[in-house]
């Protein structure tokens, strides 16, 4: 029997990628029950960029995410100094394993320092969400994907605008149209979530009858003006007769407290778990954040969405009418909410659901080919 064995390891490090790291790891699982000659042995690295339980073992548990095999425990910090810990420590463990190919995520500080240890040590690199961009370089995120995506091998896009990005860029070996690994995983947990959870009667909320608001980016969490303006908006909104629920993420927790301000007619709660967050985005009347992850879901969901920053890389929320850019301008953002209304019907720009299965073969193909070649 010629047994192929093709060894790969995922790195992730922060809340969204644990989230995308669910279907993939769905993926191997049935490769590897249906493909008897064929096995992938997994390995998986947490960089412990997200670190306490609200943002990271809550998704392990509640995902059914096996326990990592590596976990570096690096923390937070300075971008240098977190990126810096990362690419030291991921390399030593590449150099221990030595996979045939590794697998990042998204657009955290993780995913750049996995891609550059990675391919210093001229192991492949597969890059899952490429080819996003906001055309902003002073967004930490922006700078992350472009350099991840010049270094990747296989590049899998969650859309077609992302395949023309890349082309633009030069980029049109390894690239994959795919879809959206994040629909994958709201097609997988919707039905536990509604389910298992009871956020809307633990926090005393009806269907439709609030705005759930989220914050956690480095340009508004990280200037204070930004961030004041944005909190404003929000108790506007509340003054004005919509409850707003705002779970709170540690960044911008450690912020407002710095700053001392108080909130004012908003109900503020520490982070919820991904099956709590699929039922509050599910239930909202409408949704405020500036997180790329939650505009996507809330165009799942067919919710409208108000997004807290000047560009987004999820440009087509915007351009279906389900999303709306106002910065961290109080009044454009009291303006948008009174205003929101549901956008158009139109074609679904995020795949169909299988992109995780697509991937895994993908991947086996290419380190099929590899071997072939050695």
């Amino acid at each position: 029997m010629n047994f192929k064995v093709f060894k790969v390891m995922d790195i992730v490090g922060a809340r969204p990628q644990f989230i995308k790291l669910a279907p993939i790891l769905r993926a191997i699982e049935q490769h590897n029950k249906l493909c008897v000659k064929e096995q992938i042995c997994e390995i998986l690295l947490h960089t412990g960029q997200h670190y306490d339980y609200l943002m990271s073992q809550v998704f392990f548990d509640e995902l059914g995410i096996k326990a990592p095999d590596y976990h570096l425990g690096v923390g937070s910090g300075t971008h240098g100094y977190q990126t810096g810990e990362m690419l030291k420590r991921i390399e030593e463990v590449l150099l221990n394993e030595k996979p045939d190919l590794v697998i990042v995520y998204g657009d955290t500080n993780s995913t750049l320092a996995g891609a550059l240890a990675s391919a210093k040590l001229r192991i492949p690199v597969a890059h899952v969400e490429a080819g996003l961009r906001c055309f902003n370089k002073r967004v930490p995120e922006e700078i992350n994907r472009i350099l991840t995506d010049h270094v990747s091998d296989l590049l899998f896009c969650p859309t077609e605008t992302a395949v023309k990005n890349l082309k633009l860029e030069g980029i049109t070996e390894g690239v994959h149209f795919v879809g959206d690994v994040m629909y994958d995983a709201v097609l997988m947990y919707l039905e536990v979530a509604e389910d298992k959870s009871d956020v809307l009667s633990r926090f005393g909320l009806e269907p439709k009858g609030y705005a759930l608001a989220t914050i956690h980016r480095a340009e508004n969490t990280d200037n204070l003006e930004r961030l004041s303006a944005i909190l404003e908006g929000l108790e506007r909104i509340a003054e004005e007769g919509m409850k707003v629920v705002f779970p709170i993420h540690p960044r911008t927790k450690k912020q407002i407290t710095a700053i001392g301000w108080q909130m004012k007619g908003v109900r503020v709660f520490e982070p919820v778990s991904y099956l709590d967050m699929l039922v509050l985005e599910k239930n909202a009347h409408l949704i405020l954040t500036d997180s790329g992850g939650v505009q996507k879901e809330a165009f799942f969901f067919r919710v409208p969405c108000i997004t807290l920053r000047e560009q987004t890389e999820w440009i087509e929320t915007v351009e279906t009418g389900w999303n709306t850019l106002v910065g961290c301008d109080p009044d454009r953002i009291v303006e948008a909410a009174t205003r929101a209304k549901p956008g158009r019907d139109s074609a679904f720009p995020y795949g169909d659901g299988k992109a995780g299965l697509k991937i895994v073969e993908i991947v086996c193909a290419f380190l099929r080919s590899a071997k072939e070649q050695q």
